[in-house]
């Protein structure tokens, strides 16, 4: 970078009066003011050239030339001739039509009621339903493949997470929450609107202990020395390695720092692990108590990843408010979930054509002894009444992504389909809503209700029946809108 050196360069206007003086050129205050221009000139440099690259994200289509259409119409939009599921779980209704003003759902008004000055969208008599949540979703890391997103520039990551932000709100899912990644910068451009997606709900890092499920590091990276500086994996902000409540009290902070409406600790072993074996117990009860109380101090709660009932009992006498997987879970855990007034995020773990495939033994035996597990998962969260969330936790595995409505469709063998999809609705907006005060987007989501926020999609579908329609998006979902945003009109 050069500098002119008339008088109507900026560098130049602000060292005349130094010059005036005496040559500063090596002072500390001069130094000092070349890295602020510098760093100002480069950050702009950089915005410009990530609007340039985030350009070709546009979408254009018919379906668009549509959206953009009623986008660019400021009036209260009136959405008729439908059959409303509202996210309670219950039947779909008819007879009703909601009304959205701005980013909210405005009113929920008889059929032949008219609004002056509205515009009136024909739904056709199809099924009119909130927009999907997805509890436990990787929005940096579910498109990726582990060995690119290990090596890869950072902004390379970022234009793949862009994209396949945009692909998941085409499918349907209007609000994830993030389980862990360095999601911030995403969740910022979504929120600006430079790219289209979900709303996140971000974790920030996954705060693991050594050799826990979140340390990524090999064997020839050990033993780090006190101050030895932090790994690849730390640096990129996908996990942060804590051990001891010091440290585990710092790692929390800085997330929250960041931005994080929720906090994830890792307190059991995995399937994907190479070095932490399922059966594992990970942060001791005075660790996991730490971040508990750092994350309640900032007026939202913690998550953990744990299998055996071991991790979940520790976890849960340590204040953790929501037990991701669980799988390996026995009665006397789910009946102190359910007294200790603590959620559950399963996943359809079934060891199916959407599993992750291993290539070694050990690692397919433990896939195999989850995937048993999650049967009984599923009985046991009705059985004792557990207040239970649903997300998919597609993890480096691009093929996957578009598996995400399929995912959920599936899972009629445990529920009925009304229920499953109340699950993906309003149950899964009641623990967005858990993050309290961190909560980046106060007001209901998954609901269709008076002062709701107009997350909402039009389908070809009967609740009822099945849920099948999820599974073909591209197909089935005729209406996408979030924030009173239409992203996708073909009615």
């Amino acid at each position: 970078m050069t500098y002119r050196s008339d008088s109507s360069s900026p560098f130049s206007r602000i060292l005349g009066p130094l010059r005036a003086r005496q040559c500063a050129c090596h002072s500390a205050q001069c130094q000092r003011l070349h890295q602020r221009v510098t760093e100002d000139l480069s950050r702009r440099h950089f915005l410009g050239g990530m609007a340039a690259m985030l350009a070709p994200f546009a979408l254009p289509s018919a379906a668009m030339a549509a959206a953009t259409a009623l986008a660019d119409d400021a009036r209260p939009l009136l959405l008729t001739n439908l059959r409303l599921f509202d996210g309670s779980g219950t039947a779909a209704r008819e007879g009703v039509q909601v009304l959205v003003k701005g980013k909210r759902i405005a009113d929920l008004l008889p059929a032949s009621a008219t609004v002056a000055d509205a515009r009136v969208l024909d739904c056709q008599g199809k099924l009119l339903l909130p927009g999907l949540i997805d509890v436990h979703w990787h929005t940096m890391l579910a498109a990726i493949p582990q060995m690119t997103a290990m090596t890869a520039d950072l902004g390379y990551l970022y234009l793949v997470a862009a994209k396949e932000a945009q692909r998941t709100l085409m499918r349907g899912f209007t609000s994830v929450r993030d389980a862990g990644g360095p999601a911030f910068a995403l969740k910022r451009a979504i929120d600006e609107g430079l790219v289209d997606g979900p709303r996140i709900y971000p974790s920030g890092a996954m705060i693991s202990q050594t050799s826990g499920h979140g340390d990524f590091r090999l064997r020839s990276d050990l033993p780090r020395a006190d101050g030895a500086p932090l790994s690849l994996v730390e640096n990129t902000g996908v996990a942060m390695i804590a051990d001891g409540e010091a440290q585990v009290l710092r790692r929390v902070r800085e997330q929250l720092m960041l931005g994080a409406s929720q906090i994830k600790m890792m307190a059991g072993g995995g399937v994907a692990s190479l070095y932490d074996p399922l059966d594992s117990t990970q942060f001791t009860e005075r660790e996991l108590r730490a971040g508990v109380e750092a994350a309640s101090d900032w007026n939202t709660y913690v998550m953990t990843h744990v299998y055996t009932p071991k991790g979940i009992q520790r976890a849960i006498h340590a204040g953790v408010k929501c037990i991701e997987h669980g799988q390996l879970a026995d009665e006397a855990s789910v009946r102190l979930m359910r007294d200790q007034d603590v959620w559950w995020s399963l996943q359809p773990f079934l060891q199916d054509e959407d599993s992750n495939a291993y290539p070694d033994a050990e690692r397919q035996a433990s896939q195999k002894q989850v995937a048993e597990g999650t049967v009984q998962a599923y009985a046991l969260a009705q059985k004792h009444g557990v207040k239970t969330g649903w997300g998919t936790d597609i993890l480096f595995n691009p093929r996957n992504t578009a598996t995400q409505g399929r995912q959920l469709a599936k899972l009629t063998r445990f529920y009925d389909p009304l229920t499953l999809l109340g699950q993906a609705t309003g149950v899964n907006g009641e623990l967005l809503a858990l993050s309290g005060e961190r909560n980046p987007y106060p007001g209901a989501l998954g609901r269709i209700a008076p002062g709701a926020w107009a997350d909402l999609l039009v389908a070809d579908g009967d609740p009822s029946a099945n849920l099948d329609f999820l599974a073909d998006p591209d197909k089935n979902l005729r209406l996408i809108m979030k924030d009173g945003k239409v992203h996708k009109n073909t009615l």
